[in-house]
């Protein structure tokens, strides 16, 4: 009986996507916004990062130059996040990789569209069943003329489900590998087996395939994850009880709607400053807090020295 491995940690997303293209290449005609004429052809990877220590800071990213049937080219970055703010992280990663094409004095005609897709491992739309979120820039007045160089898609795992038999067949074969596979799995669906890329995919995350050196970053991710999802949820409660009871208090004093919403602001701002001092209070560098608490680095830097 096999035992496997979560495909979507850090170090066995990069063994399966980043290290072979040919399963990185079905996974994305799989599921992405794609046009039937336009599906990818060949791909050639922009960075090969090695395993992060501590990986829930560092998220999975895997970028890629993509060329279509046509001849076409446009960049893919991809993350495997369920953090908080990660619209805003892959919004600005996937402008980086916009920008970052062009070196000084290039003419901007020479830019290639870049498709940024978060697989996210949590619910952050409660209230739609879709699970399926695709942005791009369009005219508001005009919503079919759009600006196409920068689209984004959010894939909700946890939402996933197979709806009816006229989904295409690998979309729903990937995507029920990505969102079903785990340890707790010891044989897998047989209806997976059938597409050579996913059967493919099913042995390089099986435990063996790994070396006792993969597996122990592999148990390192999970407690990663595990301590900063009680870090941020710990300094949330503190931090929203204080913030609750002084933006009431002095709600109250202001009275009526203005002095409420200031008194709300300057609670969710209080929230973040309790957050963030917990957070230096465990020791997390001054970038990982400013980045959990969505507060400026300077602001954390002055923090810090409270903190200290």
């Amino acid at each position: 009986m096999s035992k496997y491995l979560d495909p979507k940690t850090d170090i066995v997303f990069k063994k399966i996507f980043g290290q072979h293209p040919h399963l990185l290449k079905s996974f994305l005609n799989a599921v992405l916004p794609l046009p039937e004429d336009g599906l990818i052809d060949s791909l050639e990877y922009l960075s090969n990062e090695q395993a992060p220590v501590i990986p829930a800071f560092k998220y999975t990213v895997v970028d890629v130059r993509c060329t279509d049937q046509k001849g076409r080219v446009f960049i893919v970055e991809m993350q495997i996040q369920w953090t908080t703010s990660f619209k805003q992280r892959m919004l600005f990663n996937a402008s980086k990789a916009y920008v970052n094409q062009l070196e000084k004095g290039e003419h901007y005609h020479l830019l290639k569209p870049v498709y940024g897709l978060g697989l996210i491992n949590t619910i952050f739309e409660p209230d739609t069943n879709d699970w399926y979120h695709h942005y791009k820039i369009v005219n508001v007045k005009s919503p079919r003329t759009e600006i196409k160089d920068l689209q984004l898609i959010f894939i909700e795992l946890p939402k996933f489900k197979t709806q009816n038999l006229r989904e295409k067949k690998l979309q729903v074969l990937w995507l029920r590998f990505m969102s079903e596979l785990n340890e707790k799995v010891n044989q897998v669906p047989l209806e997976w087996l059938e597409a050579p890329e996913i059967q493919e995919a099913v042995a390089l995350a099986e435990e063996t395939a790994y070396s006792p050196a993969e597996l122990a970053a592999y148990d390192r991710y999970w407690d990663a994850i595990s301590i900063e999802k009680t870090l941020v949820g710990d300094a949330y409660k503190s931090g929203q009880d204080q913030g609750i009871a002084l933006g009431f208090e002095r709600g109250l004093e202001q009275g009526l709607e203005q002095g409420r919403e200031q008194g709300w602001e300057e609670g969710q701002r209080e929230i973040k400053y309790a957050m963030a001092r917990r957070l230096l209070a465990k020791g997390l560098s001054a970038e990982e807090v400013a980045s959990l608490s969505e507060l400026p680095l300077q602001v954390i830097e002055t923090l810090k020295l409270s903190v200290e």
